[in-house]
């Protein structure tokens, strides 16, 4: 048995099609089929069942390809520790970020670090919090920026920032005429939420202590995908939003007028790198977090854990 026939099986689950998991091993179609039949052999068993198309596993086939990701991925870390003790950056890195982040956090510091890092090879992945959790658990991500904490086991948490959660207001809502807001001011029926699966949806959930599962304006119900779209709505359609700091960087004035802060201690995310805990790259990890914080204005880099609103599990 050899790491090269695991990674050929793994390929060929992921693929179902042992020509398309032939080219992705960059190997030929014949040299790959020889080389799981051999462990076949070894084992006696048949990991695939062949005369079925796509390839389906067998049962024993799908534990033994489970045994065999965890131990590719153990192999692959000897690597990694040397790099890591060496404080090398360098390799290919799986990033998953969700959306309320990417877009604005990303531009901040994307550019100079791989700059910084011309040896590091980033693929980047925009994915929703329980996405995430389970990519990094399957090891098809390395690395997570995401809202915590997340309370998840074998997964470690990073503390990068936090940043506060502001009210955004259309001129005919009654909290225009506030400079500063309670929660309990917010009336669920004029508040714009992202659709399900957003953990920030859940730490505005959480913040106003709402029970409907869906918030609606009289006739219709909506549920944006991004913050670009809550805060169109709100412009154009009165109502209420609530954004992070980072979404709100680069307003115009006439849109900074219709941001209104929480009464104090504001509510506040706080923002991680999270990785599982046998992730072996921590010289990336570090420099990430490095990174990210240089890039940040001093007004985030300076807000304390007030009030941290937590994410519904």
């Amino acid at each position: 048995m050899t790491i090269t026939q695991l990674e050929y099986i793994i390929a060929v689950e992921n693929l179902r099609n042992f020509v398309q998991a032939a080219e992705s091993c960059f190997v030929t179609q014949p040299t790959l089929s020889m080389q799981i039949q051999k462990l076949e052999d070894e084992l006696g068993v048949k990991i695939f069942d062949r005369s079925r198309q796509p390839v389906v596993t067998t049962q024993i086939g799908a534990e033994i390809i489970q045994q065999a990701r965890i131990t590719v991925a153990e192999f692959s870390k000897i690597k990694e520790v040397v790099n890591s003790g060496k404080n090398e950056v360098s390799g290919e890195i799986r990033l998953g970020v969700i959306p309320t982040i990417a877009p604005y956090l990303l531009p901040l510091f994307l550019s100079s670090f791989l700059e910084e890092y011309p040896k590091l090879e980033l693929k980047i992945k925009e994915l929703t919090t329980e996405r995430i959790i389970q990519a990094l658990k399957n090891d098809d991500l390395d690395i997570g920026l995401l809202a915590t904490p997340l309370q998840q086991p074998n997964i470690i948490e990073h503390h990068i920032f936090y940043e506060e959660l502001v009210l955004y207001v259309s001129k005919q809502n009654a909290l225009y005429q506030k400079e500063y807001a309670l929660s309990e001011d917010i009336d669920p029926k004029e508040l714009w939420l992202l659709e399900e699966g957003h953990c920030l949806r859940s730490q505005i959930e959480n913040l106003c202590e709402l029970k409907r599962k869906t918030i609606g304006f009289g006739q219709f119900e909506y549920q944006a995908g991004s913050l670009e779209t809550l805060r169109k709505m709100v412009e154009r359609n009165q109502g209420i939003t609530i954004l992070p700091e980072l979404a709100t960087l680069d307003f115009e004035e006439k849109h900074k007028g219709l941001i209104r802060q929480f009464a104090s201690p504001a509510p506040v995310r706080e923002v991680s790198l999270v990785a599982h805990k046998n992730f072996a790259k921590t010289a990336v990890l570090n420099a990430l977090k490095k990174s990210i914080l240089a890039s940040l204005p001093e007004s985030i880099k300076n807000t304390k854990p007030r009030s941290v609103i937590q994410i519904k599990q």
